[in-house]
């Protein structure tokens, strides 16, 4: 490496101090008061701006007969 194109440690320094990694910001689901993403789906209720957009109860009722199908074919 060429000594004209180094940087000195100052240099280096005031470029990395821009790199840090901030803590996401977590607001509170305004339903169910779940803590959520900013502009994300809340996935304790699955509503967003008021209005419904996943449908969990069918979610968790599929989960639950897709584990009671596992459950029943490993009793065989």
């Amino acid at each position: 490496m060429v000594n004209r194109m180094r940087h000195n440690r100052s240099q280096r320094g005031t470029t990395r101090s821009h790199h840090a990694l901030t803590a996401q910001s977590l607001s509170v689901c305004p339903d169910c008061n779940a803590k959520r993403l900013s502009h994300k789906v809340c996935t304790n209720c699955g509503k967003y701006n008021g209005r419904v957009v996943i449908d969990v109860m069918a979610k968790t009722i599929k989960k639950e007969k897709k584990l009671k199908a596992q459950t029943k074919a490993e009793a065989k």
